[in-house]
């Protein structure tokens, strides 16, 4: 008879863990949409920029610090291109590093359901 109750301690112990992890893995998921929706803000900010740059006549100024300095147009475009194209490969990996710990919170979810019942 211990020797089942030693086994039935043992489970609620390993479902405790993986209750634990899961709710580890929620919490990543939950900082991986505050860092898409960052991801997307900044790109939506360039696209804007580069849309106001390609109506502008005169000479850009960019912010650096605490100051604006003029700056040549075609090199703002470039700079803005590429943060544009970083951020981009930055969400393409968040989206499937969040894909992937969706399918292991899934995962772990039908485990923990699976033992409960």
């Amino acid at each position: 008879m211990k020797a089942n109750e030693n086994q039935k301690e043992l489970s609620q112990k390993e479902l405790q863990q993986k209750v634990n992890h899961l709710q580890i893995l929620e919490h990543n998921l939950q900082n991986f949409l505050l860092q898409k929706q960052t991801l997307q803000l900044q790109i939506l900010e360039i696209d804007n920029a580069l849309k106001e740059l390609e109506t502008l006549k005169d000479e850009p100024y960019k912010i650096v610090g605490n100051i604006m300095i003029k700056t040549d147009k075609a090199k703002l475009i470039k700079d803005l291109n590429s943060k544009k194209e970083t951020s981009e490969l930055r969400l393409k990996t968040i989206d499937r590093q969040e894909t992937e710990l969706r399918n292991k919170a899934s995962e772990i979810q039908q485990l923990i359901l699976k033992e409960v019942k």
